[in-house]
Protein backbone atom coordinates (compact mmCIF):
# COMPACT_ATOMS: atom_id res chain seq x y z
CA UNK A 1 0.00 0.00 0.00
CA UNK A 2 1.25 3.45 -0.76
CA UNK A 3 2.12 5.77 1.64
CA UNK A 4 0.01 8.64 2.20
CA UNK A 5 0.52 12.38 3.21
CA UNK A 6 -1.71 15.25 4.11
CA UNK A 7 -0.92 18.90 3.17
CA UNK A 8 -2.64 20.85 5.63
CA UNK A 9 -0.59 24.34 4.86
CA UNK A 10 -0.85 25.80 1.53
CA UNK A 11 1.74 24.39 -0.75
CA UNK A 12 2.40 24.93 -4.60
CA UNK A 13 1.22 22.61 -6.83
CA UNK A 14 4.44 21.41 -8.12
CA UNK A 15 5.47 20.31 -4.80
CA UNK A 16 1.91 18.10 -4.79
CA UNK A 17 3.13 16.83 -7.79
CA UNK A 18 6.32 15.97 -6.53
CA UNK A 19 4.28 13.39 -3.87
CA UNK A 20 2.48 12.19 -6.98
CA UNK A 21 5.53 11.23 -8.90
CA UNK A 22 7.11 9.68 -6.36
CA UNK A 23 4.65 6.91 -5.72
CA UNK A 24 3.19 8.74 -2.23
CA UNK A 25 -0.62 9.23 -2.35
CA UNK A 26 -1.23 13.37 -1.54
CA UNK A 27 -4.53 15.00 0.16
CA UNK A 28 -4.34 18.33 -0.59
CA UNK A 29 -6.34 19.99 1.89
CA UNK A 30 -4.73 23.87 2.28
CA UNK A 31 -7.25 24.85 5.23
CA UNK A 32 -7.38 22.11 7.44
CA UNK A 33 -4.47 23.14 9.21
CA UNK A 34 -6.99 26.01 11.09
CA UNK A 35 -9.81 23.60 11.59
CA UNK A 36 -7.80 21.83 15.15
CA UNK A 37 -10.96 19.31 14.96
CA UNK A 38 -10.89 18.25 11.49
CA UNK A 39 -7.35 17.66 11.90
CA UNK A 40 -7.82 15.95 14.65
CA UNK A 41 -10.23 13.57 13.16
CA UNK A 42 -8.78 12.66 10.29
CA UNK A 43 -5.03 12.72 10.84
CA UNK A 44 -4.91 9.10 12.23
CA UNK A 45 -4.97 7.95 8.33
CA UNK A 46 -1.28 9.42 7.30
CA UNK A 47 1.83 8.51 7.02
CA UNK A 48 3.10 11.90 6.49
CA UNK A 49 1.89 15.30 7.10
CA UNK A 50 3.23 18.50 5.31
CA UNK A 51 2.92 22.13 6.92
CA UNK A 52 4.02 25.54 7.07
CA UNK A 53 3.24 27.83 9.87
CA UNK A 54 -0.40 27.81 10.11
CA UNK A 55 -0.87 24.36 11.16
CA UNK A 56 0.31 23.81 14.88
CA UNK A 57 1.49 20.12 15.47
CA UNK A 58 0.54 19.69 18.96
CA UNK A 59 0.90 16.91 21.85
CA UNK A 60 -2.73 15.98 21.14
CA UNK A 61 -2.71 16.01 17.85
CA UNK A 62 0.81 14.24 17.61
CA UNK A 63 -1.14 11.24 19.94
CA UNK A 64 -3.56 10.71 17.51
CA UNK A 65 -1.96 10.42 14.75
CA UNK A 66 -1.59 6.60 15.03
CA UNK A 67 -0.13 5.89 11.90
CA UNK A 68 2.24 9.04 11.17
CA UNK A 69 6.18 8.69 10.45
CA UNK A 70 7.28 11.98 9.15
CA UNK A 71 5.95 15.80 9.99
CA UNK A 72 7.54 18.09 7.11
CA UNK A 73 7.48 22.09 7.98
CA UNK A 74 8.36 23.19 4.58
CA UNK A 75 10.26 26.15 6.23
CA UNK A 76 13.07 26.79 8.91
CA UNK A 77 11.41 27.68 11.98
CA UNK A 78 9.79 24.42 13.55
CA UNK A 79 8.36 26.62 16.58
CA UNK A 80 4.60 25.10 15.66
CA UNK A 81 5.69 21.48 16.30
CA UNK A 82 6.02 19.44 19.55
CA UNK A 83 9.66 18.03 18.65
CA UNK A 84 9.45 16.35 22.18
CA UNK A 85 5.99 14.72 21.54
CA UNK A 86 6.77 13.66 18.34
CA UNK A 87 10.39 12.03 19.55
CA UNK A 88 8.69 10.03 21.79
CA UNK A 89 6.15 8.90 19.50
CA UNK A 90 9.07 8.04 16.93
CA UNK A 91 7.52 10.57 14.52
CA UNK A 92 10.54 12.42 12.32
CA UNK A 93 10.29 16.04 12.18
CA UNK A 94 11.98 17.24 9.14
CA UNK A 95 12.48 21.13 7.90
CA UNK A 96 13.90 23.02 4.87
CA UNK A 97 17.01 24.72 6.53
CA UNK A 98 18.25 26.16 3.22
CA UNK A 99 15.49 26.85 0.99
CA UNK A 100 15.03 30.22 2.61
CA UNK A 101 18.66 31.30 3.67
CA UNK A 102 19.36 33.80 1.17
CA UNK A 103 15.85 35.23 1.23
CA UNK A 104 16.20 35.65 4.77
CA UNK A 105 19.25 36.82 4.74
CA UNK A 106 18.34 39.63 2.08
CA UNK A 107 15.43 40.57 4.02
CA UNK A 108 18.05 41.61 7.64
CA UNK A 109 20.51 43.48 4.78
CA UNK A 110 17.25 45.69 3.72
CA UNK A 111 16.65 46.33 7.34
CA UNK A 112 20.05 47.69 8.04
CA UNK A 113 19.13 49.48 4.42
CA UNK A 114 16.44 51.14 5.88
CA UNK A 115 17.50 51.72 9.39
CA UNK A 116 20.52 53.46 7.83
CA UNK A 117 19.33 55.84 5.67
CA UNK A 118 15.58 55.96 7.63
CA UNK A 119 13.71 55.06 4.26
CA UNK A 120 10.06 54.29 5.49
CA UNK A 121 9.91 57.61 7.41
CA UNK A 122 11.36 59.31 4.84
CA UNK A 123 9.20 57.60 2.48
CA UNK A 124 6.27 58.25 4.30
CA UNK A 125 7.22 62.43 4.78
CA UNK A 126 8.01 62.87 1.26
CA UNK A 127 4.57 61.35 -0.12
CA UNK A 128 3.08 63.30 2.31
CA UNK A 129 4.50 66.38 0.44
CA UNK A 130 6.88 67.65 3.11
CA UNK A 131 10.73 68.12 2.06
CA UNK A 132 12.40 67.20 5.03
CA UNK A 133 16.04 66.50 4.12
CA UNK A 134 17.70 67.72 7.21
CA UNK A 135 14.99 65.83 9.02
CA UNK A 136 16.62 62.15 7.92
CA UNK A 137 20.07 62.34 8.34
CA UNK A 138 21.39 59.08 7.64
CA UNK A 139 24.33 56.80 8.29
CA UNK A 140 26.83 55.15 5.92
CA UNK A 141 27.41 51.57 6.02
CA UNK A 142 30.53 51.19 4.48
CA UNK A 143 33.53 50.81 7.23
CA UNK A 144 30.94 50.25 10.10
CA UNK A 145 31.42 47.15 11.97
CA UNK A 146 28.55 44.41 11.92
CA UNK A 147 27.60 41.95 14.78
CA UNK A 148 26.11 39.01 13.95
CA UNK A 149 24.81 36.71 16.50
CA UNK A 150 24.60 33.16 15.12
CA UNK A 151 26.56 32.14 11.87
CA UNK A 152 25.21 29.38 10.54
CA UNK A 153 22.94 28.88 7.32
CA UNK A 154 21.42 32.55 7.63
CA UNK A 155 24.18 34.35 9.55
CA UNK A 156 26.99 33.26 6.97
CA UNK A 157 25.21 34.74 4.25
CA UNK A 158 24.67 37.93 6.04
CA UNK A 159 27.79 37.70 6.98
CA UNK A 160 29.61 36.85 3.39
CA UNK A 161 26.96 40.53 2.39
CA UNK A 162 28.11 42.43 4.48
CA UNK A 163 31.79 41.84 4.02
CA UNK A 164 31.31 42.60 -0.09
CA UNK A 165 29.53 45.79 1.99
CA UNK A 166 33.32 46.74 2.71
CA UNK A 167 31.80 46.48 6.77
CA UNK A 168 33.94 45.23 9.05
CA UNK A 169 32.28 41.93 10.20
CA UNK A 170 32.52 40.12 13.68
CA UNK A 171 30.40 36.95 14.63
CA UNK A 172 29.63 35.26 17.56
CA UNK A 173 28.39 31.49 17.41
CA UNK A 174 29.66 29.24 19.75
CA UNK A 175 30.02 26.19 16.89
CA UNK A 176 32.00 28.82 14.23
CA UNK A 177 35.54 27.01 13.97
CA UNK A 178 38.45 29.77 13.56
CA UNK A 179 38.76 28.36 9.94
CA UNK A 180 35.22 28.89 8.96
CA UNK A 181 35.65 32.28 10.34
CA UNK A 182 38.51 32.88 7.99
CA UNK A 183 36.71 31.68 5.08
CA UNK A 184 33.83 33.83 5.57
CA UNK A 185 36.19 36.69 6.33
CA UNK A 186 34.84 37.77 9.35
CA UNK A 187 36.40 38.00 12.84
CA UNK A 188 35.21 35.27 15.78
CA UNK A 189 34.24 37.07 18.86
CA UNK A 190 32.53 36.77 22.60
CA UNK A 191 29.21 37.93 22.76
CA UNK A 192 30.22 40.44 25.31
CA UNK A 193 32.97 41.84 22.54
CA UNK A 194 30.22 41.76 20.08
CA UNK A 195 27.93 44.09 21.87
CA UNK A 196 30.43 46.25 22.64
CA UNK A 197 31.93 46.73 19.39
CA UNK A 198 28.96 46.59 17.12
CA UNK A 199 27.23 49.35 15.24
CA UNK A 200 24.81 47.01 14.08
CA UNK A 201 23.93 43.62 15.25
CA UNK A 202 21.70 41.45 13.12
CA UNK A 203 20.24 38.25 15.20
CA UNK A 204 20.26 34.95 13.03
CA UNK A 205 20.02 32.24 16.23
CA UNK A 206 17.26 29.33 16.66
CA UNK A 207 14.81 30.44 19.76
CA UNK A 208 16.55 28.03 22.63
CA UNK A 209 16.59 28.09 26.52
CA UNK A 210 20.33 29.37 25.70
CA UNK A 211 19.23 32.40 23.49
CA UNK A 212 15.98 32.99 24.60
CA UNK A 213 15.74 36.92 25.64
CA UNK A 214 19.65 37.06 24.64
CA UNK A 215 19.60 40.74 24.33
CA UNK A 216 17.78 42.37 27.25
CA UNK A 217 18.74 45.03 29.64
CA UNK A 218 21.92 43.79 30.45
CA UNK A 219 22.99 43.19 27.03
CA UNK A 220 22.02 46.92 25.65
CA UNK A 221 23.85 48.45 28.43
CA UNK A 222 27.56 47.07 27.05
CA UNK A 223 26.43 48.49 23.73
CA UNK A 224 27.73 51.17 21.98
CA UNK A 225 25.71 54.38 22.03
CA UNK A 226 23.54 54.60 18.99
CA UNK A 227 23.26 51.16 17.86
CA UNK A 228 21.22 49.59 15.70
CA UNK A 229 19.23 46.15 15.95
CA UNK A 230 17.59 43.58 13.38
CA UNK A 231 16.20 40.71 13.85
CA UNK A 232 14.84 38.41 11.24
CA UNK A 233 15.53 35.08 13.54
CA UNK A 234 13.14 34.58 16.14
CA UNK A 235 10.62 36.29 18.21
CA UNK A 236 11.74 36.02 22.17
CA UNK A 237 15.38 36.54 21.55
CA UNK A 238 14.92 40.50 22.43
CA UNK A 239 13.16 41.34 25.08
CA UNK A 240 10.80 43.60 23.34
CA UNK A 241 9.88 46.61 26.62
CA UNK A 242 13.71 46.22 26.99
CA UNK A 243 14.25 47.40 23.34
CA UNK A 244 11.71 49.58 23.94
CA UNK A 245 13.21 51.66 26.67
CA UNK A 246 16.59 51.50 25.00
CA UNK A 247 14.90 53.44 21.63
CA UNK A 248 13.16 55.83 23.88
CA UNK A 249 16.83 56.96 25.54
CA UNK A 250 18.86 56.88 22.56
CA UNK A 251 20.93 54.13 23.75
CA UNK A 252 19.51 52.29 20.64
CA UNK A 253 19.05 54.49 17.06
CA UNK A 254 16.95 52.09 15.48
CA UNK A 255 15.75 48.70 15.13
CA UNK A 256 14.37 46.59 12.24
CA UNK A 257 12.34 43.79 13.66
CA UNK A 258 10.70 41.52 11.26
CA UNK A 259 9.39 39.01 14.12
CA UNK A 260 7.54 39.25 17.70
CA UNK A 261 7.24 37.87 20.93
CA UNK A 262 3.49 36.69 19.87
CA UNK A 263 2.68 36.63 16.35
CA UNK A 264 0.58 37.63 14.59
CA UNK A 265 1.65 40.82 15.98
CA UNK A 266 -1.88 43.07 15.59
CA UNK A 267 -0.73 45.49 18.50
CA UNK A 268 2.64 45.78 19.31
CA UNK A 269 4.60 48.61 21.13
CA UNK A 270 7.52 48.87 18.70
CA UNK A 271 4.48 49.99 16.11
CA UNK A 272 4.88 53.59 15.19
CA UNK A 273 8.22 54.72 16.89
CA UNK A 274 10.37 56.64 14.68
CA UNK A 275 13.40 55.18 14.83
CA UNK A 276 11.79 51.53 14.26
CA UNK A 277 11.08 49.41 10.92
CA UNK A 278 8.59 46.64 11.44
CA UNK A 279 7.44 44.00 9.02
CA UNK A 280 5.20 41.08 9.15
CA UNK A 281 7.38 37.93 9.43
CA UNK A 282 8.69 38.64 5.32
CA UNK A 283 11.86 36.83 6.49
CA UNK A 284 11.44 34.16 4.10
CA UNK A 285 8.48 35.42 2.23
CA UNK A 286 9.96 35.62 -1.35
CA UNK A 287 8.49 33.82 -4.47
CA UNK A 288 12.00 32.22 -5.08
CA UNK A 289 11.97 31.11 -1.32
CA UNK A 290 8.25 29.30 -0.73
CA UNK A 291 7.97 27.62 -4.04
CA UNK A 292 11.92 26.37 -3.15
CA UNK A 293 10.98 24.67 0.52
CA UNK A 294 7.60 23.58 -1.03
CA UNK A 295 9.46 21.36 -3.13
CA UNK A 296 12.47 20.53 -0.94
CA UNK A 297 10.03 19.12 1.76
CA UNK A 298 8.01 17.13 -0.32
CA UNK A 299 10.92 15.58 -1.77
CA UNK A 300 12.56 14.95 1.52
CA UNK A 301 9.77 13.58 2.83
CA UNK A 302 8.82 11.07 -0.57
CA UNK A 303 12.36 9.88 -0.14
CA UNK A 304 11.84 8.80 3.48
CA UNK A 305 8.25 7.20 3.20
CA UNK A 306 9.49 5.39 -0.38
CA UNK A 307 13.54 5.25 0.35
CA UNK A 308 14.19 5.30 3.94
CA UNK A 309 16.64 8.33 3.18
CA UNK A 310 16.11 10.92 6.07
CA UNK A 311 17.78 14.70 5.18
CA UNK A 312 17.51 17.42 7.32
CA UNK A 313 15.84 15.78 10.19
CA UNK A 314 15.54 17.91 13.64
CA UNK A 315 15.50 14.46 15.51
CA UNK A 316 17.33 11.96 13.58
CA UNK A 317 20.63 11.43 12.00
CA UNK A 318 19.84 12.00 8.32
CA UNK A 319 20.39 9.17 5.89
CA UNK A 320 21.32 9.96 2.26
CA UNK A 321 19.31 8.17 -0.90
CA UNK A 322 22.80 7.44 -1.54
CA UNK A 323 23.73 5.72 1.11
CA UNK A 324 20.07 3.96 2.32
CA UNK A 325 20.69 1.03 0.33
CA UNK A 326 24.26 0.09 1.90
CA UNK A 327 23.27 1.09 5.26
CA UNK A 328 20.13 -0.11 5.75
CA UNK A 329 21.41 -3.91 6.48
CA UNK A 330 23.52 -2.34 9.33
CA UNK A 331 21.03 -0.99 10.15
CA UNK A 332 19.21 -3.93 10.78
CA UNK A 333 22.05 -5.40 12.35
CA UNK A 334 22.27 -2.88 15.00
CA UNK A 335 18.90 -3.53 15.88
CA UNK A 336 19.17 -7.25 16.74
CA UNK A 337 22.49 -6.84 18.13
CA UNK A 338 20.52 -4.48 20.84
CA UNK A 339 17.71 -6.95 20.49
CA UNK A 340 19.67 -9.08 21.68
CA UNK A 341 21.11 -7.64 24.84
CA UNK A 342 18.08 -5.98 25.68
CA UNK A 343 16.22 -9.92 25.74
CA UNK A 344 18.90 -11.38 27.62
CA UNK A 345 19.38 -8.85 30.30
CA UNK A 346 17.34 -8.28 33.40
CA UNK A 347 18.97 -5.75 35.79
CA UNK A 348 19.26 -2.18 34.67
CA UNK A 349 21.35 -0.94 31.99
CA UNK A 350 24.33 1.49 33.22
CA UNK A 351 26.60 2.24 30.25
CA UNK A 352 26.49 1.17 26.10
CA UNK A 353 29.58 0.81 24.37
CA UNK A 354 29.35 0.39 20.43
CA UNK A 355 32.41 -0.17 18.49
CA UNK A 356 32.08 -0.07 14.77
CA UNK A 357 35.24 -1.70 13.40
CA UNK A 358 36.29 -1.86 10.10
CA UNK A 359 34.24 -0.83 7.02
CA UNK A 360 31.17 0.07 9.60
CA UNK A 361 33.48 2.90 11.42
CA UNK A 362 32.89 5.40 7.89
CA UNK A 363 29.45 4.46 8.00
CA UNK A 364 26.18 6.72 9.37
CA UNK A 365 26.84 5.55 12.53
CA UNK A 366 24.57 7.76 14.36
CA UNK A 367 21.78 6.39 12.78
CA UNK A 368 23.40 2.43 13.46
CA UNK A 369 23.56 3.73 17.10
CA UNK A 370 20.01 4.63 17.00
CA UNK A 371 18.96 1.68 15.63
CA UNK A 372 21.07 -0.43 18.05
CA UNK A 373 19.36 1.90 20.91
CA UNK A 374 15.80 0.62 19.75
CA UNK A 375 16.35 -2.62 19.92
CA UNK A 376 17.97 -3.14 22.88
CA UNK A 377 14.91 -1.13 24.84
CA UNK A 378 12.60 -2.46 22.36
CA UNK A 379 11.85 -5.20 25.49
CA UNK A 380 10.43 -2.62 27.62
CA UNK A 381 9.22 -0.46 25.53
CA UNK A 382 7.40 -2.02 22.73
CA UNK A 383 6.77 1.57 20.61
CA UNK A 384 9.79 2.73 20.29
CA UNK A 385 12.21 3.15 16.84
CA UNK A 386 15.23 5.08 16.13
CA UNK A 387 13.95 8.20 16.69
CA UNK A 388 12.67 7.28 20.06
CA UNK A 389 15.02 5.56 21.39
CA UNK A 390 18.10 8.04 21.87
CA UNK A 391 15.08 10.02 24.01
CA UNK A 392 14.07 7.43 25.65
CA UNK A 393 17.89 6.42 26.49
CA UNK A 394 18.74 9.20 27.88
CA UNK A 395 15.64 9.90 30.23
CA UNK A 396 17.21 6.35 31.85
CA UNK A 397 20.47 7.96 32.68
CA UNK A 398 22.59 5.37 30.52
CA UNK A 399 25.83 6.45 29.01
CA UNK A 400 26.09 6.09 25.17
CA UNK A 401 29.66 5.90 24.30
CA UNK A 402 30.99 5.15 20.66
CA UNK A 403 34.05 3.58 19.23
CA UNK A 404 35.89 3.61 15.97
CA UNK A 405 39.01 1.59 14.54
CA UNK A 406 40.15 0.47 11.57
CA UNK A 407 39.73 -3.48 10.40
CA UNK A 408 41.18 -5.76 13.01
CA UNK A 409 40.01 -8.82 12.36
CA UNK A 410 39.07 -11.22 9.55
CA UNK A 411 35.84 -9.34 8.27
CA UNK A 412 35.69 -5.95 6.23
CA UNK A 413 33.38 -4.41 9.16
CA UNK A 414 31.70 -5.32 12.22
CA UNK A 415 29.65 -3.69 15.42
CA UNK A 416 30.29 -4.86 18.67
CA UNK A 417 27.65 -3.98 21.45
CA UNK A 418 28.82 -4.09 25.11
CA UNK A 419 26.37 -3.22 27.82
CA UNK A 420 26.76 -2.92 31.57
CA UNK A 421 24.53 -3.07 34.14
CA UNK A 422 25.25 -3.15 37.90
CA UNK A 423 26.41 -6.40 38.26
CA UNK A 424 27.90 -7.93 34.67
CA UNK A 425 28.67 -6.74 31.45
CA UNK A 426 27.55 -8.30 28.49
CA UNK A 427 29.38 -8.38 24.50
CA UNK A 428 28.08 -9.20 21.00
CA UNK A 429 29.03 -8.87 17.72
CA UNK A 430 27.63 -8.91 14.53
CA UNK A 431 28.14 -8.25 10.76
CA UNK A 432 26.42 -8.78 7.33
CA UNK A 433 27.90 -11.05 4.95
CA UNK A 434 27.01 -10.66 0.69
CA UNK A 435 23.56 -11.98 1.33
CA UNK A 436 23.07 -8.78 3.42
CA UNK A 437 21.79 -10.77 6.03
CA UNK A 438 22.66 -9.86 9.92
CA UNK A 439 24.79 -12.37 11.49
CA UNK A 440 26.28 -13.02 15.00
CA UNK A 441 30.11 -13.54 15.44
CA UNK A 442 30.83 -13.44 18.88
CA UNK A 443 28.88 -13.50 22.09
CA UNK A 444 30.70 -13.05 25.61
CA UNK A 445 33.71 -13.12 23.47
CA UNK A 446 33.03 -16.40 22.54
CA UNK A 447 33.12 -16.84 18.16
CA UNK A 448 30.73 -18.28 16.45
CA UNK A 449 28.53 -18.00 13.11
CA UNK A 450 24.91 -18.00 14.03
CA UNK A 451 21.69 -16.91 11.55
CA UNK A 452 19.48 -14.55 13.06
CA UNK A 453 15.82 -15.95 12.80
CA UNK A 454 12.44 -14.72 14.45
CA UNK A 455 12.13 -17.65 16.97
CA UNK A 456 16.05 -18.26 19.26
CA UNK A 457 17.07 -20.23 21.87
CA UNK A 458 20.28 -19.18 24.00
CA UNK A 459 21.88 -20.92 26.10
CA UNK A 460 24.96 -21.06 28.46
CA UNK A 461 27.08 -24.22 29.86
CA UNK A 462 30.12 -25.62 30.56
CA UNK A 463 32.29 -27.02 27.87
CA UNK A 464 31.23 -31.03 28.02
CA UNK A 465 30.34 -33.72 25.84
CA UNK A 466 26.81 -34.39 25.51
CA UNK A 467 25.09 -30.80 25.27
CA UNK A 468 24.23 -31.00 21.35
CA UNK A 469 22.31 -34.27 21.95
CA UNK A 470 20.88 -33.15 25.41
CA UNK A 471 19.46 -30.26 23.40
CA UNK A 472 18.24 -31.81 20.40
CA UNK A 473 16.81 -34.68 22.21
CA UNK A 474 14.39 -32.66 23.89
CA UNK A 475 13.67 -30.58 21.45
CA UNK A 476 12.65 -33.58 19.31
CA UNK A 477 11.20 -35.43 21.98
CA UNK A 478 8.58 -31.85 22.26
CA UNK A 479 8.00 -31.48 19.02
CA UNK A 480 10.62 -28.61 18.60
CA UNK A 481 12.56 -28.35 15.28
CA UNK A 482 15.21 -27.29 14.65
CA UNK A 483 16.09 -24.97 11.52
CA UNK A 484 20.11 -24.07 12.66
CA UNK A 485 22.32 -24.46 15.72
CA UNK A 486 25.36 -22.80 16.26
CA UNK A 487 27.95 -23.29 19.04
CA UNK A 488 31.30 -21.74 20.34
CA UNK A 489 33.08 -22.10 23.58
CA UNK A 490 35.90 -19.65 24.61
CA UNK A 491 38.34 -22.56 25.32
CA UNK A 492 38.07 -26.77 26.01
CA UNK A 493 36.50 -27.53 29.46
CA UNK A 494 35.26 -23.85 29.54
CA UNK A 495 32.29 -21.38 28.86
CA UNK A 496 30.02 -22.77 26.33
CA UNK A 497 27.02 -21.22 23.94
CA UNK A 498 24.62 -22.60 21.76
CA UNK A 499 22.16 -20.49 20.04
CA UNK A 500 18.85 -22.33 18.16
CA UNK A 501 17.04 -20.96 15.19
CA UNK A 502 13.74 -22.21 15.59
CA UNK A 503 10.65 -22.68 14.02
CA UNK A 504 8.53 -21.45 16.14
CA UNK A 505 8.69 -19.51 19.36
CA UNK A 506 10.10 -22.07 22.02
CA UNK A 507 7.27 -23.74 24.25
CA UNK A 508 7.13 -22.90 27.97
CA UNK A 509 7.19 -26.30 29.52
CA UNK A 510 10.13 -27.22 27.04
CA UNK A 511 11.83 -24.84 27.99
CA UNK A 512 11.80 -25.08 32.17
CA UNK A 513 12.94 -29.18 31.07
CA UNK A 514 16.22 -27.53 29.66
CA UNK A 515 16.64 -25.44 32.47
CA UNK A 516 16.15 -28.12 34.40
CA UNK A 517 19.06 -29.90 33.19
CA UNK A 518 22.05 -29.87 35.48
CA UNK A 519 24.58 -28.91 32.52
CA UNK A 520 23.08 -26.02 31.56
CA UNK A 521 23.50 -22.92 33.37
CA UNK A 522 21.22 -20.67 31.68
CA UNK A 523 18.15 -21.02 28.67
CA UNK A 524 17.07 -17.38 27.16
CA UNK A 525 14.02 -17.63 24.49
CA UNK A 526 14.82 -15.11 21.73
CA UNK A 527 12.32 -12.97 19.49
CA UNK A 528 13.79 -11.27 16.14
CA UNK A 529 11.80 -8.96 13.98
CA UNK A 530 12.60 -10.57 10.96
CA UNK A 531 9.95 -8.98 8.51
CA UNK A 532 12.82 -6.30 6.99
CA UNK A 533 15.73 -8.51 7.17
Amino acid sequence: MAPRVLVSDKLSPTAVQIFKDRGVEVDYLPDVGKDKEKLLEIIGQYDGLAIRSATKATEKLIAAATNLKVIGRAGIGVDNVDIPAASRRGIIVMNTPFGNSITTAEHAIALMFALARQIPEANTSTQAGKWEKNRFMGVEITGKTLGVIGCGNIGSIVAARGVGLKMHVIAFDPFLSEDRASELGVEKVDLDTLLARADFITLHTPLTDKTRNIINADAIAKMKNGVRIINCARGGLIVEADLIAALKSGKVAGAGIDVFEVEPANENALFGMENVVTTPHLGASTTEAQENVALQIAEQMADYLIKGAVSNAINMPSITAEEAPRLKPFVKLAEVLGAFVGQVTEEPIKEVEILFDGSTAGMNTKALISAALAGLIRPQVADVNMVSAPIMVKERGIIVAEVKRDKSGVFDGYIKLTVKSEKQTRSIAGTCFSDHKPRFIQIKGINLDAEVGQHMLYTTNADAPGIIGLLGTVCGENGVNIANFSLGRDRPGGDAIALLYLDAPFPEDVLAKVRAHQSIDSAKPLHFDVNSI
